[in-house]
């Protein structure tokens, strides 16, 4: 049996046909072309549906469609809210199921995405596990029992604004002091041209010549001994670990895998997390199992591979 997985984004409709195993037989993608109306986007995933099934010669083999949607999503597959797309309770589930003849399930894409990393990536075979990721801003998933955790209205898992400093920077969302502000990408590259301001002797002017500021120069700086640098990866790794170690006491789950440009760090990134992490989380001091801290494996993939698995969950629970 095969599902169809689609992972819509702001610049790219991203396609693959999926096997129950997880396995991706092949892949396409179109750009997203926005602004346009919803019925176009909808025609082409429609396209891209038809472009897989020709190409891996399976029509009438695929047994469901799965879409990872940005924006809130409710249970009937209803994109209450997507800003980027325009899209205001729009019913994307049915519109699609109505131009496919297939079953249609539609989720939060990063939400999708976590569903992919969790059966298939990094915390495959565990229980409970937390992705987070560390792009442009911080959002993520959680998965309990291979099933995503929606809260009733569709919009749970929103990890990027608890806060972490109070009366800290604005946020987007209207509160202030949002882990999104100092653990996403953005919020990284603010701290370091602040940091720029202050010490205009820092290696971090040398360092950003030719490449500009990006989330990998106070860590490429930080490494050399630059100290204006060490101070903005030093209040990186210290509110990144208080909204980890708030997600562990909450859910205690099995693993938090990490994704996004950020996490490219590798263990220069997990290794000081790990140690900041760990006195932070109730009843450290007894030892026992802990919250396994790992890297994403899937990358791009996990969206559309998650997006398939919606469609093989929904389909096989008859909802």
């Amino acid at each position: 049996m095969l599902y169809a997985g689609i992972d819509l984004g702001g610049t790219n409709i991203k396609a693959a046909l999926v096997t129950a195993e997880g396995e991706i037989l092949c892949e396409a993608s179109r750009p997203t072309c926005l602004p346009r109306p919803s019925g176009e986007i909808c025609a082409d995933i429609a396209g891209l549906l038809d472009e897989l099934a020709d190409r891996a010669g399976c029509r009438g083999q695929i047994a469901a469609l799965g879409i990872g949607c940005p924006g809130s999503v409710d249970e009937a597959g209803t994109v209450v809210y997507a800003n980027n797309l325009r899209w205001k309770n729009f019913p994307a589930g049915t519109v699609l199921q109505n131009m496919t003849g297939l079953p249609v399930a539609v989720g939060n894409d990063a939400n999708v995405a976590a569903l992919g990393e969790a059966l298939f990536g990094c915390a495959r075979g565990a229980q409970s596990a937390v992705i987070v990721t560390l792009g442009t801003g911080v959002g993520g998933g959680i998965i309990i029992n291979g099933r995503m955790v929606t809260g009733f209205n569709g919009a749970a898992s929103e990890l990027g604004h608890m806060v972490v400093v109070p009366g800290g920077v604005p946020c987007t969302c209207g509160q202030r002091g949002c882990l999104e502000m100092y653990a996403s990408a953005t919020g990284l590259v603010r701290m370091t041209r602040e940091a720029m301001d202050r010490h205009p002797h820092s290696l971090l002017h040398t360092l950003s010549a030719g490449r500009g500021v990006d989330g990998r120069l106070a860590f490429a700086a930080a490494d050399r001994g630059d100290q204006a640098a060490r101070e903005v990866v030093d209040t990186y790794l210290q509110t990144l670990a208080l909204g980890l170690s708030n997600l562990i006491n909450i859910l205690f789950p099995e693993v938090i895998g990490l994704s996004g440009g950020v996490a490219n760090q590798g263990e220069s990134l997990l290794e000081p997390l790990r140690r900041l992490v760990e006195p932070a989380v109730y009843g450290h001091e007894l030892g026992g199992p802990r919250t396994r801290l790992v890297l994403c494996t899937l990358g791009y993939r996990a969206g559309v591979i998650g997006a398939a698995m919606l469609a093989k969950q929904k389909m096989e629970s008859g909802t």
